[in-house]
């Protein structure tokens, strides 16, 4: 179970490092910058942790498909992003995928 709340935290973390890379301008500007750097730095930490209980291929499929999903609604929500039709279908075949991950992975 920790391994699971290390991995919620380092998707917390990636997807909060990346809006901040957003708004860093292109590392213009110097705090977004910052929380950029230290949000990717406890990202990976808790990813490496995580991975020490989570076999790879499963904590990998979450984290990145749930990173994509949560700033893919970021990126809508509050910078106006538009996602096409294509995308949203993009975005759901990652899902499925993780969970058929999950269902036939490695642990089953």
């Amino acid at each position: 179970m920790t391994g699971y709340l290390l991995l919620g935290g380092a998707i917390i973390c990636e997807v909060f490092a990346t809006t901040m890379m957003k708004l860093s301008n292109g590392f213009t500007v110097l705090w977004p910058s910052i929380g950029m750097v230290v949000g990717y730095l406890l990202c990976f930490y808790c990813l490496g942790k995580a991975l020490v209980t989570i076999p790879l291929s499963v904590g990998y499929a979450i984290w990145c498909a749930v990173g994509i999903v949560l700033t893919s609604i970021i990126a809508v929500a509050f910078f106006g992003d538009k996602l096409s039709l294509q995308a949203i279908a993009g975005i759901a075949l990652i899902i499925v995928g993780v969970i058929m991950v999950n269902v036939f992975g490695p642990s089953h």
